[in-house]
Parts: structure tokens; sequence; C-alpha cells
């Protein structure tokens, strides 16, 4: 990953945590407060963040970089079971595409 996404991405973890930090959020009913505890790059365009709660629980977010449009940037969210296990099923067909989409590359 480049410094500058890195650099980035580090302020974003900062960011994330202030939001989810604040008492008065919604969904917040135990006051938890949340640390950056570790930023895990997986990518150019994913990262894995740890954060540790008040409570000494973790959370962990799922961040993606978008790179044209209004969008541009660091985005995240928090995956449930039910996202990773999706995940996994959207490899294969990530896979399939790209077996498909190979001999368009020779037109």
């Amino acid at each position: 990953m480049r410094k500058e996404r890195v650099v980035e991405l580090s302020e974003f973890a900062t960011t994330i945590a202030t939001r989810f930090s604040n008492l008065n959020r919604e969904g917040n009913i135990n006051n938890e407060t949340f640390s950056v505890d570790e930023v895990i790059p997986i990518s150019d365009d994913s990262a894995v963040i740890n954060f540790k709660k008040n409570t000494g629980k973790l959370a962990v977010a799922f961040c993606y970089y978008i790179h044209k449009g209004r969008s541009r940037g660091w985005k995240y969210f928090f995956p449930t079971d039910s996202h990773v296990h999706g995940f996994f099923a959207f490899q294969h067909y990530k896979l399939e595409a790209e077996r498909k989409n190979y001999k368009h590359n020779f037109k």
C-alpha cells in the first residue's frame, strides 16, 4: 500500500473511533468508546481495523478504497457473520466472471 494511502487510512481509523465513541450515538446503549487497536492492510484497496472498546471487547471494521467519483476515499462497515459468509460466496462469482471475461481481452 502506498504511503499516501496508508496515512489516509490511519487518519480514517481515528475518525471512525471518534464517531463510534460518541456517547449520544444512536445504538450506543452501553456508552462504549472505541480506540484503534490495529490496522491490518489486506491489499492496496482494503484493510481491517480492530477497535478496542472500553468494555474490553473488540470490534472489527472492513475498509475499502474507492478510486474515482464523489465517493473517492476510504469507506467502511462492520460486517456481520452473514456479510462474511457472503464474502466467501462472492469470491466464487468474482472468479467466474474473471474466467469468462478473459477471452474478451484478445478482441
